[in-house]
């Protein structure tokens, strides 16, 4: 049930609602998976930032009210399923002036380092306590202001950024202290190596690095069947015949195209048990997904990763403006998340020139907006601007992709 917390003269919005001007700048909303080591989805931290002028972010300090509007527009629902949301507090969030839309049993409030230093912080996490909020600690760096704080929350965020020994002192510290330690910028595999190191608990960043470990190891046959399917759906020319046949040759696709088109999500008013019709139906980019899922083999316990992928291959899809950059964008994650070398899947699903370029070099326009959602991904918001795109734009891309691309991943993973 959604409820809010505090109390709000505001109505929820939906996720990609316009942006809030502040000082001549604007908000950015940021999200990320926060996993366990396997990978599986404990619940999605979310923040907002906020640019003055020449679009450097501004101090916390002096964002709250912009961020608290921000956050009365947020659909937070929408952004994290039936996760936990990890979201950066204000100060009238936890005295309860301020209401964010969601279920308050799924809500944790980060205390930020600068609500840790306010002279009236224990005020307001007695505040919060007493209406049974839950607290974490953001960016924790040990200084007296949060050390008095630890008895109160029951997570700590420390930043991998900080360096393997003294991010070991911290997470020992908080361990002490009775709380779960969350690693932040978990963006690499040397930075995922220094998190189990340190005994970091949970895991925050991309769920996609950017240097997968890769090994090169043979297909089933399934999974053949699967990239086959890919490179009949990326090819210019779609020929409908032979995708028919594909999936109509692995009882696998078949069956995950019935239920797909059959599930609520498609709102049909009768049962469709043709292949034939199902391929028709459902069309060429939720057959790409339908592929995807099949490949990774997608189940319930598996949506959080699916997922991911197909938010990315969205939000690809609206930045380049066409079909290629969600092949793009599902191409990268897959790869990434499959362990499977990025050559070889370009090779294998026939890929044009310009869609290799792209993911292999981030050439053109497609690699351009996939080097964007990648940064975006990371809570990057320089390396957007790097890459050529407006940060708000594809924080705005992203977050409109969020709820389509949940849909999709519970139909396929659970056939509803």
């Amino acid at each position: 049930m959604t409820s809010t917390l505090g109390m709000s003269s505001g109505s929820p919005r939906a996720a990609s609602g316009s942006p809030i001007p502040i000082g001549g700048g604007e908000t950015t909303v940021l999200r990320q998976p926060v996993v366990h080591h396997d990978r599986s989805v404990y619940g999605y931290a979310v923040r907002v930032l906020v640019s003055g002028p020449t679009g450097a972010s501004l101090p916390d300090e002096s964002t709250e009210q912009a961020v608290e509007a921000a956050y009365r527009r947020l659909d937070l629902a929408g952004l994290a399923g039936d996760k936990p949301v990890l979201l950066r507090a204000t100060s009238g969030l936890l005295a309860g002036t301020a209401a964010v839309w969601y279920d308050a049993d799924r809500l944790m409030l980060e205390v930020t380092p600068a609500v840790a230093r306010r002279a009236d912080v224990d005020e307001l996490l007695a505040a919060a306590l007493e209406r049974g909020s839950r607290l974490a600690l953001a960016d924790y760096d040990g200084s007296a202001a949060q050390d008095r704080l630890l008895d109160r929350v029951s997570v700590v965020k420390v930043d991998l950024q900080r360096g393997p020994d003294h991010c070991a002192e911290l997470v020992s510290r908080a361990h002490a202290a009775g709380a779960t330690v969350v690693a932040e910028h978990v963006d690499t595999t040397e930075r995922l190596e220094v998190a189990q190191s340190v005994g970091a608990d949970l895991l925050q960043g991309p769920m996609f690095h950017r240097d997968p470990p890769v090994t090169r190891r043979s297909f089933s046959a399934g999974e053949l069947q699967c990239l086959e399917l890919l490179r009949l759906l990326s090819a210019e020319q779609v020929d409908q015949q032979a995708v028919v046949r594909t999936v109509a040759s692995d009882p696998e696709l078949s069956m995950r195209v019935l239920h797909l088109v059959n599930s609520s999500a498609f709102g049909l008013r009768r049962e469709i048990d043709s292949v034939l019709q199902a391929v028709v139906l459902v069309g060429p980019r939720q057959l790409h997904a339908l592929a995807i899922a099949s490949l990774i083999d997608a189940k319930p316990a598996s949506v959080g990763t699916l997922w991911s992928i197909l938010t990315r291959a969205m939000t690809c899809h609206t930045l380049a403006g066409d079909d290629a950059g969600y092949t793009v964008g599902l191409l990268s994650a897959v790869a990434a998340q499959m362990g499977i070398d990025l050559t070889e899947l370009v090779s294998r699903t026939g890929v044009s020139d310009a869609l290799s370029g792209a993911l292999l070099r981030r050439e053109g326009r497609l690699g351009q907006v996939l080097a964007a959602v990648l940064a975006h991904e990371e809570n990057d918001t320089a390396g957007v601007t790097a890459a050529g795109l407006e940060p708000w734009d594809v924080a705005h891309a992203y977050l409109a992709a969020v709820p389509s691309a949940l849909a999709t991943a519970t139909a396929l993973a659970f056939g509803e």
